[in-house]
C-alpha cells in the first residue's frame, strides 16, 4: 500500500479533510482512509505497531501562530495569515492593530503579552482556549464549574479539581498541536504532535498538547464493533470496484468535486448525510436556476444555462455510479462513528453547547489522526453534532 503521505502533503496545517469525503477525492484515497480505520483500529487496541495516533482537536479559536522568526530571531504572534503571501507578521501591540480590524485583534494582543514568556524556540501553532476574564465560575446541572468558551464548545472543569484550580489561576489557555520548521515563514513545514513539556511551567499560561490520552482497556472495541468496522471494509471495496472510474473523474473534475462537497454541507447544516443521487440532482437544478435567475445581463445567463446543462449532464449520465460514490462515503463514515465514540469515551474535560434553554451536553469536538511515519493528518468528527453547530455561529476572528 501507498504511503498516506502521497496523497496528503501539506506544508502547512491549515486545512484537514474530514475521512469520508476522501471518498470524492479518487481511488487511491479511499484506501487511503481504510488504511487510516484500520490503523486506528490497532491504536485503539494498545498495539504497538499502529502506525497512526489519535490528537483531540480542540474547539479554540483564534488559531496562534507564534514564536522566533527564524529570518530575524524576534518573538511574533498571528493568526494562519503569517503563511499569506503578504504575511501578517505581529512583534509588537502596533503591528496588530495595523493587521488585524477585527475582534482577533484583541487576542492576538493577549497571546503576544503571556506567550512571550514561554521558553518557546521554534515556531508552534495552538488553538487558544481563553485569555484573562474568558473563565467563569457558572452551575451546571447543579454541579459548580470554572468555564470557558472560545468558539461553539463550552468547556467546563469541576471548580475543586487540580486542573480547574491550575486553570483559575491562568491568565491565559492554549492547546499547542503543530510545530513548523525552516528557514523562513514562507519555506516552513509542520509536525503534528510537539513536545511542549518545557512550555508548561509558567503559572499565568496553562498549556497542554493535544496528545489522545488512552487509558488502556477503556477506549477498547468490543468483537461486535470491529466486526461491523470490517463489514463497512468489505462493503467499500465492492462499491471501489464499481465505481473506481468515476470516483476518479470527481478527483480531475474541480467543478464536480466542488458541488458535491458543498452539497455534503449543505446536508449537515439541514441535518443529515444520507446522500442520494436523486436529491443532488434535485439541488444542483435549484441551485444554478438560482445562479441564472440572480444575473442581470442575458449573456451572463446564457452562460450560466451552458454551465448548468454541461455539469447536470456529466452527473445525470452516471446516477447509478454517484449512488455508489454516496454509498461508499456512508461506509467510510459508518466505520470512522465506531471509531469515534470510543475515542470520546475518554473525556479530560465536561463539555457542552449553549442554548436558548441553558447547557446541553456535547461531545469533544473531534479528533485529528495523525500518520506517525509521514505526519499527514485526517479529522474524525461528528458532523451533525459539531460542525453543523460550528456553521450556525458568527465568528468575528476567522477573519485577519
Amino acid at each position: 500500500m501507498k504511503s498516506f503521505k502521497q496523497y496528503l502533503i501539506e506544508a502547512k496545517n491549515t486545512h484537514l479533510i474530514h475521512l469520508e469525503d476522501l471518498a470524492f477525492e479518487g481511488d487511491d484515497r479511499v484506501q487511503e482512509g481504510v488504511y487510516f480505520l484500520e490503523e486506528l483500529v490497532k491504536m485503539l487496541e494498545g498495539n504497538s505497531s499502529s502506525k497512526v495516533n489519535a490528537s483531540v482537536k480542540w474547539d479554540g479559536a483564534p488559531a496562534i501562530i507564534c514564536g522566533k522568526n527564524p529570518e530575524n530571531g524576534k518573538f511574533f504572534v498571528g493568526t494562519k495569515s503569517v503563511f499569506n503571501k503578504r504575511p501578517k507578521v505581529n512583534y509588537t501591540v502596533s503591528d496588530i492593530k495595523k493587521n488585524h480590524t477585527s475582534g482577533v485583534g484583541s487576542k492576538l494582543i493577549a497571546a503576544l503579552k503571556y506567550l512571550k514568556k514561554l521558553p518557546i524556540m521554534g515556531i508552534l501553532q495552538g488553538d487558544m482556549l481563553f485569555s484573562h476574564g474568558d473563565v467563569k465560575t457558572q452551575r451546571i446541572k447543579g454541579k459548580q464549574y470554572y468555564t470557558f468558551t472560545p468558539n461553539t464548545i463550552t468547556y467546563a472543569i469541576p471548580v475543586d479539581s487540580d486542573l480547574g484550580k491550575r486553570i483559575k489561576q491562568s491568565k491565559f489557555g492554549i492547546i499547542f498541536h503543530t510545530e513548523y520548521t525552516g528557514k523562513s515563514l514562507s519555506k516552513m513545514s509542520s509536525k503534528f504532535n510537539p513536545n511542549i513539556n518545557k512550555l508548561k511551567n509558567n503559572r499565568q499560561v496553562w498549556v497542554d498538547d493535544a496528545s489522545f490520552k488512552n487509558t488502556s482497556g477503556i477506549a477498547s472495541l468490543t468483537l461486535s464493533e470491529v466486526s461491523t468496522i470490517y463489514d463497512s471494509f468489505n462493503k467499500i471495496n465492492k462499491h471501489r470496484k464499481t465505481s473506481k472510474g468515476f470516483i476518479n473523474v470527481i478527483k480531475n473534475d474541480s467543478k464536480m468535486f466542488d458541488l458535491l462537497n458543498i452539497f455534503v454541507n449543505v446536508n449537515v447544516r439541514a441535518g443529515t448525510e444520507s446522500l442520494s443521487s436523486d436529491n443532488f440532482i434535485k439541488w444542483l437544478d435549484e441551485r444554478f436556476e438560482n445562479e441564472i435567475n440572480s444575473m442581470k445581463s442575458e449573456k451572463g445567463k446564457e452562460r450560466k444555462r451552458t454551465f448548468k446543462e454541461e455539469m447536470m449532464n456529466k452527473f445525470k449520465f452516471s446516477i447509478k455510479l454517484l449512488d455508489g460514490v454516496f454509498a461508499l462515503r456512508e461506509e467510510l463514515r459508518k466505520a470512522k462513528m465506531i471509531i469515534l465514540r470510543k475515542l470520546e469515551s475518554i473525556e479530560s474535560m465536561e463539555t457542552f453547547i449553549k442554548t436558548e434553554d441553558g447547557f446541553r451536553v456535547t461531545k469533544p469536538e473531534g479528533f485529528v489522526g495523525v500518520d506517525k511515519l509521514t505526519n499527514s493528518a485526517i479529522k474524525i468528527v461528528d458532523r451533525l453534532e459539531f460542525s453543523k453547530a460550528n456553521f450556525s455561529v458568527p465568528k468575528d476572528w476567522i477573519k485577519g
